[in-house]
């Protein structure tokens, strides 16, 4: 009896160790949440809140959370770090920690560095960490979590879809390396190839709003994330964006969700409270007896293409150019869309189409009885500065027609003199003879020339070369540029350029680009040059360029130069570059100004090429 007595308390032992093994082993539950910025800010606060409330939410036993903000935004250098070291040493000294999570990459990096001396053997989990950011800092693999994907490329596609014939995009935000996210966007602005970039990062708050109130047509505001006015004030991403949009005369694309009610028509946004879920998910398997070391690091599902309806509005835009799955935000509902499906059903189907089908007609007719009439503005408009640039350049065409006249006279003297001579020499008389007919075929050419630019056309399109073009252009100024005292270069592509144009009108855009900076080089003494160019922009379209030895545009000018009645000549009725973009943009091209790095001005003329 004893022998058997004896052997149940062994077996009772042994059953009383094995259960106590994974008691001893088991992790603490408790989390240590470690964020980069401040967690005052929405964002943050959004994330830290989700995961809290998921993780408390968890039936399995309560779990002790702890809170800490590095807020590296503001404060930063190696005895700030070490200083947070020395704090965190002495705070949880006596507090076993299970989890870490790390929010950015920085707080990664520090945690990762800190973890040997105070956290030894505990897991972490990061959320808001870019790719490239995962691969510069490659954890261990007991640090898992979620990568994310904020591309470029997506913040200028919803760039063009809120801003239709989208030319310009502004960059706004704190500098590239402030950034906890957006700090690969600096590497990739290939993805704005084709778009005048503007970048204002990095700059004071003063400075952005005053810039970005005077921003130019068909541009767009790129908004990473400014952590304050850059003069000694801080606060979270979302005040500085509601500052900037207090200002700011175009749309501002975020990438954020918390950036859109202060201000944000939206883009692909980044949810923090899938941020937060997701992380808690990770954290309460760790907690539950999983290694971090089996849960493999994936992307995150916390992008999204999400819009502003207040602000869709108020830039007119088009929900239909949104991109596909795009969810709209904060939208009032009409009287429209609350009760539908009550009116269609009170409306006859059978009216409803036919008012739809005559409306459809009408409109039809208005729109092309419109567009004809704006052709016939735009040519009448094309036609009479052509008329006034033939005035400004009549002393030249003269000049030019005075030279064949002179040398016709003064060969038909000779010619009488010499049939006045007893024995008249017929070779010498032959040669004359020829030389007249030279002269007159070149006061001919001048007389064509110039009734072929003065000959109003309607607008017409047909295959053209742009090169020939531009050498048409170029010989009808040379002797007006001679006169100036302007040399005149013309270095087109060594083939063809064919686009589908009205070769008068595009030789007037261009002759009035000339004659512009001709007129800019007057008060120079020397030096004086224009240099036109043509070229492929990505083998889909041509690009002209004209630039000029002169003063330039001044930068405040740049934006207005386009605008009807806008003139620094005081002779100047202001409507030449104005009457130039509408006929590229007639052409579905684009004109646009900018000063070069060693002086003077350069114009840009781009439309697509010709497909054969």
């Amino acid at each position: 009896m004893f022998v058997r007595f004896g052997g149940l308390l062994v077996w009772l032992a042994a059953l009383l160790a094995a259960a106590d093994v994974p008691a001893a082993n088991a992790r603490p539950r408790s989390i240590l949440m470690l964020d980069q910025s401040d967690l005052r800010g929405p964002f943050y606060y959004q994330v830290h809140t989700t995961i809290r409330d998921q993780v408390e939410a968890d039936g399995h036993s309560h779990t002790t959370i702890y809170s800490e903000s590095l807020d590296l935004s503001r404060f930063k250098g190696e005895d700030y770090e070490a200083s947070l070291e020395q704090h965190f040493k002495m705070k949880y000294r006596d507090r076993p920690i299970g989890v870490v999570v790390a929010v950015g990459a920085a707080t990664l990096s520090l945690a990762m560095r800190w973890r040997d001396e105070l956290w030894p053997g505990v897991p972490i989990v990061f959320t808001m960490i870019e790719k490239s950011d995962f691969d510069r800092l490659r954890p261990p693999p007991d640090v898992t979590g979620r990568v994310v994907g904020i591309k470029l490329v997506d913040a200028i596609k919803a760039a063009r879809a809120v801003v239709p014939q989208l030319e310009t995009v502004v960059f706004a935000g704190g500098a590239w390396d402030q950034q906890v996210v957006f700090g690969n966007w600096k590497d990739e602005f290939a993805a704005a190839a084709g778009l005048r970039v503007i970048d204002l990062t990095g700059f004071t708050m003063n400075v952005t709003r005053a810039q970005v109130a005077a921003l130019p047509e068909r541009t767009a505001i790129i908004y990473s994330a400014m952590y304050g006015d850059g003069e000694g004030a801080f606060y979270p991403p979302s005040t500085a964006v509601s500052l900037i949009a207090e200002k700011s005369n175009r749309p501002i694309i975020v990438a954020a969700e918390t950036f859109l009610k202060p201000g944000g028509i939206g883009g692909y946004v980044l949810q923090p409270t899938v941020l937060g879920s997701e992380s808690a998910q990770l954290v309460l398997r760790i907690l539950n007896g999983e290694e971090a070391r089996d849960i493999p690091v994936a992307q995150s599902g916390a992008v999204k293409a999400v819009f502003n309806w207040p602000q869709m509005q108020r830039w007119g835009v088009d929900e239909h150019r949104l991109p596909r799955g795009s969810e709209i935000r904060f939208r009032e509902l009409s009287f429209w869309e609350t009760y539908r499906t009550q009116t269609i059903l009170v409306i006859s189907v059978i009216l409803l189409q036919a008012a739809l089908i005559a409306v459809l007609l009408h409109e039809r007719k208005k729109r092309n009885d419109a567009e004809r009439e704006a052709k016939s503005r735009v040519s009448e408009l094309v036609h009479a500065n052509r008329q006034a640039t033939a005035g400004e350049l009549s002393s030249s065409i003269a000049h030019e027609l005075n030279q064949p006249l002179g040398s016709i006279l003064t060969n038909a003297e000779t010619a009488e003199l010499i049939l006045q001579s007893p024995s008249p020499d017929i070779a010498e008389l032959k040669e004359i003879l020829a030389d007249i007919k030279r002269d007159d075929l070149r006061a001919n050419e001048v007389i064509q020339r110039l009734r072929s630019f003065l000959k109003r056309t309607p607008f017409e399109t047909k295959d053209i070369d742009l090169n020939q073009v531009m050498r048409e252009v170029f010989g009808f100024l040379a002797v007006q540029a001679s006169a100036r005292n302007v040399a005149l270069y013309l270095q087109p592509t060594p083939g063809p350029l064919h686009v589908k144009g009205d070769p008068v009108q595009l030789q007037q855009v261009i002759l009035n680009l000339i004659v512009n900076s001709m007129e800019a080089m007057s008060a120079m003494p020397y030096g004086r040059a224009v240099i036109g160019r043509t070229d492929l922009n990505g083998g889909s379209a041509a690009v002209i360029s004209i630039s000029d030895s002169g003063p330039g545009i001044p930068p405040e000018k740049l934006a207005e130069v386009f605008d009807p009645f806008f003139t620094t000549k005081q002779q100047g009725m202001g409507i030449g570059l104005s009457i130039a973009r509408t006929i590229m943009q007639a052409h579905r091209g684009r004109i646009w100004a900018e000063n070069q790095r060693e002086g003077g001005a350069v114009f840009h003329l781009s439309m697509p090429l010709a497909l054969h």
